[in-house]
């Protein structure tokens, strides 16, 4: 079940974000020490606060077994598009399906709110997660290094 993420479920939400991403991390060597930015290591309550109640992302949770197990939330950007931002999923929980429920509920909301384009970033290293996105419809369109990260970002993004 997704469920609509309030003040009160965002110190959950960072342990989802943090231990999804932390998976990828160790598959990509990708350390607190030579990426402290990424969001494994730099999500916290704090930050989750000012995507809720300053910048106010609508954030979306999934719920299995009486606890918040994936994750996503949507950044609305000008000319009517927006950003797929910290879709994660719980290791134990994926390949259920999760993941894709969180995208098409964030491309129904998404298009609710007049968006006709969805974006997102991704470690370009990570092939696995790519084609995922490119069959849920995402094409890539780049890729950019920042000198803060031990890896490439690919970015991707998809026609509402």
């Amino acid at each position: 079940m997704i469920k609509e993420i309030r003040q009160e479920d965002l110190a959950e939400c960072v342990q989802v974000i943090r231990n999804s991403f932390v998976t990828v991390a160790k598959e990509f060597n990708i350390t607190e020490e030579n990426a402290p930015r990424y969001t494994a290591f730099a999500t916290d309550e704090n930050r989750l606060n000012w995507h809720l109640n300053g910048e106010h992302r609508p954030m979306f949770g999934y719920v299995a077994d009486g606890k918040i197990v994936g994750y996503c939330s949507l950044l609305w950007l000008e000319n009517n598009e927006c950003e797929l931002n910290n879709l994660s999923v719980l290791p134990e929980y994926r390949h259920d399906g999760i993941g894709t429920k969180l995208v098409e509920h964030a491309f129904e909301t998404a298009r609710e709110h007049g968006c006709t384009k969805m974006k997102i970033g991704i470690v370009e290293e990570n092939q696995v997660l790519r084609k995922w996105y490119e069959k849920l419809g995402f094409v890539h369109v780049g890729t950019q290094k920042f000198e803060f990260f031990p890896f490439t970002c690919g970015y991707m993004e998809k026609a509402l």
